[in-house]
């Protein structure tokens, strides 16, 4: 919960430069933990494997998860990655031929229910938005209405630096990066 929390507060950024630098700290914490512990360093095939498999089971599946955070907030991205080991032993009876057991089948259904309540909740109420600088890709919505002090040529979705005004308004909305406003 706190790593997702603390990724939430910068899934504005690129979700490639913030999936390399979590990566690039991890690898880091975990070589140093290996020879702290003495185990000798692998040969550059290894290496390059390993690599190889954090990027595409790992790398790429956080950036996912980013610009989940994004644009779903922390408790949704939290809930729909929960799947993803089902979804894997799903894939592996299928491959497999296997017959689970009962309890897989309880906690799939479980699962699919969780992400069911998300998925249909409406959560519309007036709310304000306060003045906000900052860069992302975006869309000219009801909360990106800015004018451009460069030759902006029309195409969507753009990223630039771009402020938003205050505004109080109402519409259906999840805890994205422009909602992550207080209840009472």
């Amino acid at each position: 919960a706190i790593d997702n929390n603390l990724t939430r507060a910068v899934s504005g950024g690129d979700p490639v430069q913030i999936a390399a630098i979590k990566g690039g700290v991890a690898g880091a914490i975990n070589i140093a933990i290996a020879l702290a512990l003495g185990q000798r360093f692998p040969d550059a095939l290894r290496v390059v494997s390993a690599g190889t498999i954090g990027l595409i089971g790992y790398g790429i599946s956080l950036v996912a998860f980013v610009l989940a955070l994004r644009h779903l907030g922390a408790a949704r991205t939290g809930a729909y990655f929960s799947t993803a080991p089902f979804v894997g032993a799903a894939l592996s009876l299928l491959i497999l031929s296997e017959s689970p057991e009962i309890g897989f089948w309880i906690a799939g259904a479980l699962m699919a229910l969780g992400v069911w309540l998300h998925v249909s909740e409406n959560h519309d109420h007036e709310h304000d938005h306060e003045a906000l600088k900052h860069v992302h890709l975006h869309i000219h919505d009801d909360h990106h209405q800015h004018a451009h002090d460069f030759g902006w040529d029309g195409s969507e979705p753009h990223s630039h630096q771009h402020t938003h005004e205050p505004i109080k308004h109402s519409h259906p909305h999840y805890p994205d990066l422009h909602h992550r406003h207080g209840h009472s």
